[in-house]
């Protein structure tokens, strides 16, 4: 390549803050924006209150800022198929089009994708109508897992306890549209046992590699309990992993889908994140996510030695990728501060407060902030998220607790207990 690249990132979370940080840092990068981007993005590049989901504004941006490459951070804008409109206008984009996004817009398309392709899944079965849903309810006692198969920002999972409970999901999603569209179809599928594991993938023109293994923690509260979020902390690598367990994985159900996707006439480049259970029986795949997760993306960014943004630009331009990764051998964790409230209501226009100095190996990723006359309030559910890298998990987790401790505002809520299992397992 003969010239430095001006890049728009599209977003406005951590994870996107997380890209805009490897932007900078990247030889490829000569100028770096992003739409709408947030308040701690705002504090270093251009941020342009273009909404994610407005394809048509952010294609006039991209060619009104004289954008070369475009990357795409949440699932919406993919899903509504800016690859594509990007592409019509000759602006490479990093992300798959609209239709390989399906395997994320619609969890019946997958699951059905998996069954045509012999991955390993859940059982399941797709409703569009209570009656037949609640028959098989009857027929395939709890725990069983309730899903909306359309978008629903990580929130639209009920694992159900009990039969009971998985019949007030099934009248919830159908009935009162407690996710609106997104739930208008429903996946009830086998509960699995096991720990989840996180695989992200940077897919091009056939070929993939894989970042470091992750391990999110979804629920709100400490233990594991309470609601599902969008991800309240994160670590990487996780110890579950083993280099056997990897190639099992790609043989299983990174090749087939990619060859899958071949096969059913669908090109992929972009990003196969694997939501993945290690259960007795071999890992089987929960779901896939056509971008990178959030706050995965905290914790494997700051673990990849190579450029990462030539990477990306390979996937987009549908080059094949290099042989391998180079990946540090620090371990990496991530503690999302949140709203009090979050995932239900919470309150806007806390004015935040930062430490002057970090530890070393440790950043503050902006998620749901403002920036207003030189400072930062917060604007959203999942606020901020401090990630730190050492060489164990127990001492980054020291430095990131420190820093969750010194920031300050009112409505502040972090879990305490990120990275538990791995810890115990570890014993450091």
């Amino acid at each position: 390549m003969n010239k430095a690249l001006n890049i728009l990132v599209i977003g406005s979370g951590g994870r996107e803050h997380a890209i805009v940080k490897k932007c900078i840092d990247s030889p490829l990068c000569n100028r770096v924006i992003a739409a709408p981007g947030n308040g701690g993005m705002a504090e270093s590049i251009d941020c342009f209150p273009v909404p994610a989901d407005a394809i048509e504004e952010l294609v006039t941006l991209a060619q009104k800022e004289s954008i070369d490459f475009v990357i795409v951070g949440p699932e919406v804008p993919l899903c509504l198929g800016i690859v594509d409109a990007l592409k019509a206008v000759n602006i490479p984009a990093y992300g798959p089009t609209q239709e390989a996004a399906q395997l994320e817009s619609s969890k019946s398309f997958c699951k059905d994708f998996f069954q045509r392709h012999n991955i390993p899944t859940a059982k399941y079965a797709t409703f569009d109508a209570v009656p037949p849903a609640l028959e098989y309810l009857d027929a395939n006692p709890a725990p069983i897992v309730v899903k909306a198969s359309g978008l629903a920002a990580g929130k639209g999972v009920i694992i159900a306890q009990t039969t009971e409970e998985a019949k007030e999901a099934v009248q919830s999603m159908l009935i009162d549209k407690s996710f609106g569209t997104s739930g208008a179809q429903i996946v009830i599928e086998e509960f699995l046992e096991g720990e989840e594991v996180s695989i992200h993938a940077i897919v091009s023109n056939g070929s993939f590699l894989c970042l470091s293994p992750s391990q999110d923690h979804k629920r709100i509260g400490e233990k594991d309990t309470g609601l599902n979020t969008g991800g309240m902390g994160a670590y990487a690598p996780t110890s579950v992993m083993t280099e056997d367990l990897q190639d099992i994985i790609n043989s299983t159900i990174l090749i087939p889908t990619i060859k899958g996707l071949e096969a059913d006439g669908i090109p992929y480049n972009g990003t196969l994140y694997a939501g993945l259970m290690l259960t007795q029986n071999g890992p089987k795949i929960l779901e896939y996510n056509v971008r990178f997760g959030d706050p995965e993306t905290q914790v494997m960014f700051p673990l990849v030695e190579d450029d990462l943004i030539a990477l990306l630009y390979a996937s987009a331009t549908n080059q094949s990728l290099p042989d391998s990764i180079k990946l540090s051998s620090d371990k990496c964790m991530t503690v999302v501060i949140a709203s009090q409230g979050y995932p239900g209501d919470y309150p806007k226009g806390d004015l935040i407060s930062f430490p002057s100095e970090l530890p070393e190996k440790t950043d503050i990723i902006h998620a749901g902030t403002a920036l207003k006359e030189g400072k930062i309030y917060s604007n959203g559910g999942r606020v901020l998220s401090v990630t730190s890298q050492d060489e164990t998990i127990s001492k980054a987790k020291e430095k990131i607790y420190s820093v969750c401790k010194a920031i300050d505002y009112d409505n502040k809520y972090y879990r305490r207990d990120i990275a538990h299992r791995e810890i115990k397992r570890l014993g450091k």
